[in-house]
């Protein structure tokens, strides 16, 4: 009960009253804790957006800022050999450095007028400068600026891709004050002013930083020169360079865009005012400039002005710096081993550290040279016109510096457009002849083998042919010459002698492994097995720069210097990275340089390299030497000259090698290019050619010796050629090559005659003992032609002094036993007044001859003349018509038995009778032997042995000086 009645009288309260400054400050609280709660979830809200943007850009470091910052595309330059410039390397981009201590303050103070007037006093990011430029653009105002500081559009262009998006602001604004940690407001300004594009200069590219653009669209290197208005008109640019740029891609004017541009340049020039960075006058004065007038004039981009030769520059200069770059990373190769282009992407990513690394290329090229060249190659009317079905005719140069192995000029192809291939040093093509001096003749006189005056055989060999059985190489003028000097051999370009050098004399193996030594690169292993190689059957062949290259040794006497293009390569910091060494190797003797000089010197004056002699205009001045070549069918012609300063090599035929050149002209078409090009630089670069003669050094002697052998002449001796010789090989042994014989010739070769054969029809001379015997030949190529789907008869295949031949075999007639069957059809005719008598011969095979008998008025028949069987069937003897005369023919066998005509041809008219009786010898008329007349020809020279003294072959005096020689001083360039 106690606790209920305490419940009862428990005391209630009534509720408590809030007044309204505390609902104030309630709603003043939940206001602000809301609040906070808002910021805080706004802020992680944008915290997170911002995380998600940058979660994937890395965090950069102040080494990392400071290196992607500093590092800039530098535009690179050739350059000629006296350095001034070819142009820039191929790119589209015009980039050129500057620090900031070479900025002019006018410069900067227009750059930050326009585009952060508040640069010095920002982090990175202007506030007040970004909400102006919100308002500007709201309200459209005419003064306009932008909201990126420099710091930004620097982050922007080195960071980040220059697309407009939110995401890339953020970023932006972010790296932006970064930058400002790590670097300093000039080197900021600086990077900004090396890297910002300018539109496109005045040569078509487009430009990159404020020298490039000073020079680009100013003509101006040195930015000190440049005006208030010209650094306004730049300052306006970056803005929108495409759209406010004077010049369109290939550098034209473009007045639309550079009206855009004077707008820009006005504007720029009122936010100096503003700024108190140009005073009221200043700027009166800088509208009043006349900036059209000011612009750089209109250049070609050197890819359009020098294409070729950028082109090649840039190949070569690449494959040296992949081989720089792989000698830093310690792989094998040297700066010159140009074989280190193998790697197609390892030269690309060194062509590429070329074209942006800022390098400045120095060439061997002398731009005078390279003109007078191409002022030939330039003009359709030193070619053959265009064809239809062959295309165009095109051709290729390279002039080289003996001593050095620097290219002065090269002829590359004719027409870019059509072709960009080098043909000068990227074509490979059959050298034809002039291999023979490379491959055949220098080894050979080098090692002793042969001497100008050595002797030669120009007669056939037979190869074999897989597709045809055999093959019997042919000389151009489709004939063989049998014994002959080397001198002459090459004078006139015959095949045989040097197949014979290269194959048998000094081997297949030793000369290809000669030739590399002279730079040809080109051998194939299947090129050893090639016994025509020297002729020019290579499986690739050679190129027009390897072939000039090794000619140029015999220029510099026996050194082989390899040829180059590449003088120096210097970084952008101005160090070398790169200079040429000239390395000259001494591969054969000077005495072999100048023997084999020599004889290329009669190659002009008496060989095959006629039109060089007739349109080459120095030979008073500045003697030349050198070698014509063609391979079969024309597909190529060449020609190697050379002074004793320079080597030029020439090359024509068209670009697939199954279009040969047709006619005359174009068969000549090496030679008359080559003057055409001498011509025109000895005008233009006169200085180069200071030697005025091939130098003949010690151990020279002109020697006499024995045209059939080469030996020393002995009694017997009756042809004799005089020439130069290496001390070294004069020669020791006596003539061996001939003897005194008494033979008998049938069909052309000559036989021990059987013993009946009546000794008028035999012939006792001097005949000749060769290495392969004419009747062993015969035997060869009898055995040969059951093989060969198409050959000559065998007469074409005799040399023409098969009949000096010494006899090695019996005659193979065979007698029979019985006398011959008569020559018929006699008949008589008179030519000039003369009695000719023809008849047709006996149908005996043992006929060695026939003797024409003659009577006259009525008196007995006497031997007149003979014949020997083979011959033509026809006695010319000199019997006037007045004369009262009668004729028979007689028929002589291989025993002496002999029959006479059935008929008499004349005024007799008694028959007369057959008789078996050896007939007293009668000496053979004249002109029934062919012996070798004298000539003045180098190698087949004949004097009387009682003088002992010749005249050498023109231009050869016995001191080696050449006195005669139309190549030197006073020589007649006509004398034959």
């Amino acid at each position: 009960m106690a606790e209920e009645n305490k419940k009862k009288t428990a005391k209630k309260h009534p509720p408590r009253k809030r007044t309204w400054l505390n609902r104030v400050g309630s709603v003043v609280k939940w206001m602000f804790i809301l609040g906070i709660m808002g910021i805080l979830f706004a802020g992680g809200a944008v915290t997170g957006y911002i995380t998600s943007i940058v979660k994937n850009d890395p965090v950069r470091s102040e080494q990392l800022i400071q290196q992607q910052v500093s590092q800039n595309a530098i535009t690179g330059f050739a350059y000629f050999r006296d350095g001034a410039p070819i142009g820039q390397l191929r790119t589209e981009e015009d980039r050129r450095l500057i620090e900031y201590n070479n900025i002019p303050q006018i410069i900067i103070d227009a750059v930050l007028a326009i585009e952060d007037n508040n640069f010095y006093e920002h982090d990175g990011v202007d506030v007040s400068g970004t909400l102006r430029a919100v308002k500007q653009k709201l309200l459209n105002e005419s003064v306009q600026t932008g909201g990126s500081t420099l710091t930004q559009q620097l982050a922007r262009r080195v960071f980040l891709n220059l697309d407009r998006t939110e995401d890339r602001k953020i970023k932006e604004i972010l790296l932006s004050l970064r930058l400002e940690r790590f670097l300093s407001k000039p080197e900021i300004l600086t990077a900004y002013l090396n890297k910002v594009p300018f539109g496109n200069g005045s040569n078509g590219y487009n430009v990159f930083g404020i020298k490039a653009a000073s020079k680009g669209v100013f003509g101006q290197d040195d930015l000190d020169k440049l005006n208030i208005a010209q650094a306004a008109y730049l300052a306006g640019l970056p803005q929108l360079p495409s759209k406010y740029s004077a010049f369109n891609g290939l550098g034209e004017f473009n007045e639309t865009a550079f009206n855009r541009a004077i707008d820009r340049q006005q504007l720029v020039l009122r936010r100096m005012l503003e700024e108190n960075k140009i005073t009221t006058s200043q700027y009166d004065e800088a509208l009043t400039f006349d900036i059209k007038g000011a612009l750089a004039p209109h250049t070609a981009k050197a890819y359009t002005t020098y294409p070729y030769l950028m082109l090649e520059t840039e190949r070569k200069a690449a494959e040296i710096m992949l081989s720089i770059n792989q000698d830093k990373d310690g792989e094998t190769g040297t700066a010159d081993d140009t074989n280190s282009g193998d790697d197609p992407v390892l030269l690309e990513e060194a062509r590429q550290q070329l074209m942006t690394g800022g390098y400045r290329i120095y060439t061997t090229i002398d731009k005078k040279v390279y003109s007078a060249m191409h002022t030939i190659s330039d003009n359709n009317e030193n070619f053959t016109k265009d064809s239809k079905s062959r295309g165009k005719e095109q051709t290729a140069g390279i002039m080289i510096d003996n001593k050095t192995g620097a290219i002065l000029g090269m002829i590359e192809g004719r027409d870019f457009n059509l072709e960009q291939m080098n043909y000068a040093t990227q074509m490979v093509r059959q050298p034809g002849s002039t291999m023979k001096p490379i491959a055949a003749y220098l080894p050979a006189l080098d090692s002793g083998l042969i001497q100008p005056a050595g002797i030669l055989d120009d007669a056939p060999i037979i190869l074999k042919d897989g597709s045809k059985g055999f093959h019997i190489p042919k000389n151009a003028n489709n004939r063989y010459q049998g014994l002959v000097t080397a001198r002459y051999a090459l004078n006139k370009s015959l095949n045989l002698p040097a197949l014979k050098l290269f194959n048998d004399k000094v081997g297949i193996e030793k000369s290809w492994a000669f030739a590399k030594k002279l730079g040809i690169t080109t051998i194939q292993d299947g090129d050893y097995s090639a016994k025509t190689g020297v002729l020019g059957g290579l499986r690739y062949g050679v190129s027009v720069e390897e072939l000039a290259n090794a000619y140029s040794s015999i220029g510099n006497k026996g050194a082989f210097t390899d040829a180059y293009m590449i003088e120096k390569i210097v970084d952008s910091q101005g160090k070398i990275v790169y200079h040429h060494k000239v390395t000259p190797e001494q591969v054969y003797s000077e005495q072999t340089a100048y023997l084999m000089t020599d004889m290329l010197r009669t190659v002009i004056t008496e060989g095959t390299a006629s039109t060089v002699k007739s349109n080459y205009k120095h030979f008073g001045d500045i003697p030349i030497v050198g070698k014509t070549g063609s391979t079969q069918n024309y597909a190529d012609v060449w020609f190697m000259g050379l002074t004793p300063d320079v080597t030029l090599g020439m090359w024509v035929g068209y670009k697939e090698p199954v279009n040969t050149l047709q006619g005359d002209t174009q068969k000549r078409q090496a030679q008359s290019l080559w003057t055409k090009v001498m011509n025109a630089v000895i005008e233009k670069r006169p200085e180069l050619f200071v030697t005025p003669k091939f130098t003949q050094p010690k151990g020279i002697v002109k020697k006499t010796v024995s045209a059939y052998s080469g030996k020393l002449p002995t009694d017997l001796t009756d042809r004799f050629t005089t020439d130069l010789f290496n001390v070294k090989f004069i020669p020791k042994d006596s003539d061996d090559g001939i003897t005194k014989a008494k033979y008998i010739t049938f069909n052309e070769i000559n036989y021990i005659p059987q013993e009946g054969t009546p000794d008028e029809f035999l012939k006792e001379r001097i005949v000749v003992t060769r290495e392969k015997p004419i009747q062993d030949l015969v035997k060869e190529l009898l055995a040969a032609f059951p093989a060969m789907s198409d050959h000559e008869p065998l007469a074409y295949y005799l040399p023409e002094d098969a009949k000096n031949d010494v006899p090695t075999e019996v005659d193979p007639r065979v007698d029979d036993g019985h006398a011959p069957s008569p020559a018929t059809n006699i008949a008589v005719s008179y030519s000039s007044g003369k009695a000719v008598i023809t008849f047709s011969p006996s149908g005996s095979p043992d006929v060695v001859g026939y003797r024409l008998y003659r009577s006259l008025n009525g008196g007995p028949f006497k031997v007149q003349s003979i014949l020997m069987a083979g011959e033509k069937t026809i006695f010319h003897t000199g019997t006037p018509a007045s004369t009262n005369a009668a004729f028979y023919v007689s028929a002589v066998d291989v025993a002496g038995l002999e029959t006479t005509s059935g008929s008499v041809a004349g005024g007799a008219t008694a028959t007369p009778n057959p008789t078996v009786t050896p007939i007293p010898t009668v000496a053979p008329t004249t002109g029934t032997e062919v012996i070798p007349e004298a000539t003045t020809d180098p190698g087949s020279i004949i004097i009387d042995p009682g003088t002992g003294e010749v005249p050498l072959a023109p231009g050869i005096d016995g001191t080696g000086n050449n006195s005669t020689d139309p190549n030197n001083a006073g020589g007649n360039k006509n004398k034959k």
